[in-house]
């Protein structure tokens, strides 16, 4: 295979998930526009969003990464059947995700009060955080394997595909179950 046909296989492989990619974080800033009028009830929840946003990618970037290298070394199936590997690999991905959302809650109290401003409650905060974390670790690794396995079925290299689907997923259902935390934050307090 010379360099120009492989590089011609990544874009295409890779343009159409990109431009669903573009489309989903477009979608997502409309959300993000709607939480805007929350940001007085909540000072700081504006402040958590970039944080929460990265993390996700952070988080089950790796994990698709895991699966991407599993896939190609053949370690690891793509079918949903039990296998320690994918199921160590997920769960350990689970708990960072919801770990570090309420980290997340945690520090952006603390840095704003350090900064004197007037966050709002630590339970507020971190309530919101743990929902959003929650929802968001459920899509995200069910989206995550779902479309890694059905691309590589199909002939897709999962390293083309594991960016867009994590930035997309985690951007989408992010700002989506921001929002209902938010929501739900603000019912219960």
């Amino acid at each position: 295979m010379t360099v120009r046909s492989e590089a011609w296989g990544i874009y295409r492989q890779a343009l159409p998930i990109l431009l669903i990619a573009l489309a989903g974080g477009l979608f997502a800033g409309l959300v993000l526009e709607s939480i805007i009028e929350s940001v007085e009830r909540f000072p700081g929840l504006l402040v958590m969003v970039p944080v929460f946003l990265a993390t996700r990618g952070n988080v089950y970037g790796a994990l698709g990464g895991r699966i991407s290298s599993g896939l190609h070394q053949g370690l690891i199936e793509p079918n949903f059947e039990w296998d320690e590997r994918l199921v160590n690999a997920v769960l350990a991905s689970f708990i960072n995700g919801i770990g570090i959302s309420i980290v997340i809650g945690f520090l952006t109290w603390g840095v704003l009060l350090g900064l004197g401003r007037e966050p709002a409650q630590l339970y507020e905060l971190v309530g919101i955080m743990l929902i959003a974390g929650l929802l968001t670790s459920v899509v995200l690794i069910a989206g995550l394997l779902l479309l890694i396995f059905a691309g590589f079925k199909r002939g897709y290299d999962p390293d083309n595909l594991v960016g867009p689907i994590v930035t997309t997923l985690g951007d989408v259902f992010g700002m989506l179950f921001l929002l209902f935390a938010v929501a739900t934050v603000e019912v219960l307090a």
